[in-house]
């Protein structure tokens, strides 16, 4: 750095030489000392704080393997051949084994963490939860349970230790989870209770069991039989549970001084194979500690707990329950772990670009982001250089200061996003790719490589490759194709379901995921669209557009509507053609004349026609997410001669998100949540 630079960053005024009749003198001699002294602490500043580049695990310009000599299907560069890793660890088989390990690990040290607002955490004891899991589980066997894997117990709560209780309580004694969550809403949550037979719920609060009685009065849901509470509860509802033949029990009710005598211990036999998914890349030990807030019901939050966290012995802290709080809890918690899901980094990303106002905060802030990419480009990741102290201090003390490693999956990250991040953090930040019916995870961003817009290349568990759909002009001999995954982490099947099950899994074993993606050069995945009409929001939300586009239907001025939606964005938006038979009367009821032409070009018509959609969506059941919050109206029918139709009259939504790119994109760049 030059001196000039070196004076205006650190703000040393330029040396005065002042008058031989002042106070006192400083020599030209003493200017070139400080200097000299000022270089000597930069010099050994840097020396001391330096971090050597990351040594990758493998060449990052060939991080997967091609298998059987076709370029599409691929590997991980990690293995020594094609043989899959199945257990990272003989003894580590099952989700079971996996919190007895930890428990070795750790034996009394801390496991599970919870605050009340304005207190620090408390503690639970791997010894502890693991005494507490074996005596809920014999009291689940009292209430007639069985010991099996057929036995599906369900757990209806937000995320706390008795949630992670009692899921060890069922695997303790070979028993399958089912979780619930209330986005899932009634027709969905009857379903599922009838389609895995269950009898006994565990819930957090009493409204949530109340809804459960609710089915159950009505003759929807006839095998359930207990409710299970981690709260107190009134003697009004056990009385309503007995007038339906529910029984309502408190969770300390199942959990006697002293377990049961057991017959026999069945381990679960659940898929493990993904003990490789962070094990494999990342490093974690008792140390570590990781915030709990997303959904314990989403496999991407289970695989976190158990696979990164509790086979190692590490701590896991939950948040209050309250998202407005999370980052409270995080200043407290100090994790050195944070999974996230995209939206929560856009919205950090969001406050700090919003945070710095002026013109001069704002170009140190991108220079400094500039020289700390400079230094990821080189591989080195550090939160202790000049520019950490100066600028990115504060940032990283909001998210407690002791960050490691954040793993961000569930959606895209936008490179931008995730780059500007990476340099911000000061930490070593993961994208990973896959979904619940690989048990999370099926590629992984590789240590080393920081670069952004690709989801890594295949975990050691997996195999990937791409294959032709000739419909979207997709061919695996281009590198593209829909993503199918084979290994195993692939599921089994889905539960009573042979006709879903063939359809996802093909004879030769390869789940076909209805993602298309891209292999890059260096055998990194690419995710560049979708092929089922199924896509996911940037907080995680799955979206079936045309059953949000068969309720838009039932508006009066709604003739046509394309619903779409982006994995970088939390909403969605929609291209709308009205009824040119009722929408000029419709509108004229509404004070506003004009031709059909002109009406579609009206703001306040736009307005009008969105709060009318809005409120038939909200009476027919779509959640606020599964809205539009903006539209564009197109005075133009889709037809199959403009190429917007199949001969079907089904919709090509490639051909539709092509055609009304430009307003698609305007509406994002301009639409406010």
């Amino acid at each position: 750095i030059g001196w000039r630079k070196l004076n205006t960053l650190l703000r040393i005024p330029a040396p005065v030489i002042r008058q031989r009749d002042t106070l006192s003198v400083l020599p030209s001699h003493y200017i070139s000392l400080i200097h000299s002294g000022a270089l000597a602490s930069l010099t050994a500043y840097w020396l001391v704080t330096r971090r050597r580049p990351m040594q990758p695990p493998c060449d990052l310009n060939a991080q997967s393997i091609a298998v059987q000599g076709e370029p599409n299907w691929r590997r991980s560069a990690l293995l020594k051949d094609d043989a899959l890793l199945e257990f990272y660890y003989d003894d580590t088989r099952t989700a079971y084994d996996m919190f007895q390990r930890g428990l070795r690990v750790a034996g009394n040290g801390p496991c599970l963490g919870f605050r009340k607002p304005g207190e620090p955490y408390q503690w639970i004891s791997y010894t502890e939860v693991a005494e507490q899991a074996q005596v809920l589980g014999s009291g689940l066997l009292g209430k007639g349970c069985q010991p099996n894997p057929q036995q599906f117990v369900g757990i209806f709560a937000q995320n706390r230790p008795e949630w992670i209780i009692s899921e060890l309580a069922c695997y303790t004694f070979s028993m399958a989870v089912v979780p619930l969550y209330d986005t899932l809403g009634e027709e969905a949550m009857v379903h599922i209770l009838n389609l895995a037979e269950i009898s006994l719920v565990i819930c957090d609060k009493e409204e949530k069991a109340e809804s459960l009685l609710g089915n159950k009065e009505k003759g929807a849901t006839p095998t359930l039989s207990c409710l299970v509470l981690f709260n107190d509860c009134s003697d009004a509802i056990v009385e309503r549970g007995k007038n339906c033949g529910v029984e309502i029990l408190e969770l300390t009710q199942l959990m006697p001084p002293k377990p049961q005598d057991l017959a026999v211990v069945c381990f679960t036999s659940g898929t493990t194979g993904t003990i490789c998914f962070y094990r494999s890349l990342c490093e974690s030990s008792c140390k570590d500690v990781s915030i709990s807030y997303l959904p314990l019901a989403h496999m991407f939050e289970r695989m976190i707990q158990v696979v990164s966290m509790f086979c190692h012995g590490a701590r896991v802290g939950f948040y209050q329950g309250d998202i407005s709080l999370l980052m409270d809890d995080i200043k407290t918690l100090k994790p050195t772990f944070f999974p996230v899901v995209p939206r929560l980094l856009n919205r950090i990303y969001d406050k700090i670009l919003g945070s710095v106002t002026s013109p001069l905060r704002r170009a140190v802030l991108h220079y400094a982001v500039r020289r700390k990419q400079a230094e990821l480009s080189s591989g080195v990741v550090r939160n202790n250089s000049l520019w950490d102290r100066l600028v990115f201090n504060r940032i990283q003390a909001n998210l407690g200061g002791n960050l490691r490693f954040i793993l961000t999956a569930s959606a895209p990250i936008s490179p931008t996003v995730l780059s500007f991040l990476r340099a911000t953090l000061g930490c070593l930040i993961f994208e990973g790719y896959g979904q619940t019916e690989c048990t999370a995870g099926c590629t992984f961003s590789m240590p080393g490589d920081w670069s952004a817009g690709h989801v890594g290349a295949p975990l050691p568990c997996a195999m990937v490759k791409l294959v032709d759909i000739p419909d979207m002009n997709y061919y695996a001999k281009n590198g593209e194709g829909e993503i199918c995954i084979r290994g195993h982490s692939v599921f089994r099947g889905y539960l009573k379901d042979e006709e879903k099950t063939a359809e996802a899994l093909d004879s030769d074993g390869w789940l076909h995921s209805g993602d298309v993606g891209q292999w890059l050069l260096n055998g990194t995945l690419r995710i560049i669209d979708r092929k089922k009409h199924i896509f996911k929001l940037s907080q995680g939300e799955y979206i079936a557009p045309e059953r949000i586009e068969n309720v838009y239907m039932r508006c009066v001025p709604v003739l046509q509507v394309f619903v779409h939606g982006d994995s970088l964005k939390s909403h969605l938006i929609g291209i709308v053609v009205p009824d040119p038979e009722v929408f000029i009367d419709w509108v004229k009821e509404r004070g506003i004349i004009g031709s059909y032409k002109e009406l579609c070009q009206h703001p306040d018509v736009k307005k009008a026609v969105l709060d009318d959609m809005t409120a038939v969506g909200k009476e027919a059941g779509l959640k606020s997410f599964e809205q539009l919050k903006d539209l564009h109206l197109h005075p133009e029918m889709f037809t199959v001669s403009n190429g917007l139709l199949t001969p079907t009259l089904k919709s090509r939504r490639v051909d539709i998100r092509r055609v009304f790119q430009e307003q698609i994109t305007n509406m994002y760049s301009t639409t406010v949540i």
